[in-house]
């Protein structure tokens, strides 16, 4: 016995366009530039003391030179990570810092 296959000749197949105008998504990418922006200057803040402490001896007392020359090298990294995560974020997103 012979089987045929059955397929259709013409198939209309409509233009699927996804919709990204969530309403919450706005506000999504303002609250996230507003945590880089702040974890930015902060680290900003931190790399700048930490500069300042090993680079004038009188300015700051043993402790904080110390902890400046154990964490200035994560300093650096935690602002190389996060001018990385910046850029991406513009790159996708547009970043905004919200003002």
């Amino acid at each position: 016995m012979r089987t045929a296959l059955i397929a259709p000749a013409d198939v209309d197949v409509p233009d699927i366009e996804p919709d990204f105008s969530a309403p919450f998504f706005q506000g999504f990418q303002v609250i996230a530039s507003y945590i880089l922006a702040g974890a930015m200057l902060v680290v900003l803040i931190m790399l700048i003391i930490a500069g300042a402490a090993l680079a004038f001896r009188g300015l700051a007392s043993d402790r904080v030179r110390t902890w400046a020359g154990e964490n200035i090298l994560w300093i650096f990294i935690a602002a190389a990570v996060l001018g990385a995560a910046s850029g991406l974020f513009q790159w996708f997103v547009n970043f905004d810092f919200g003002f």
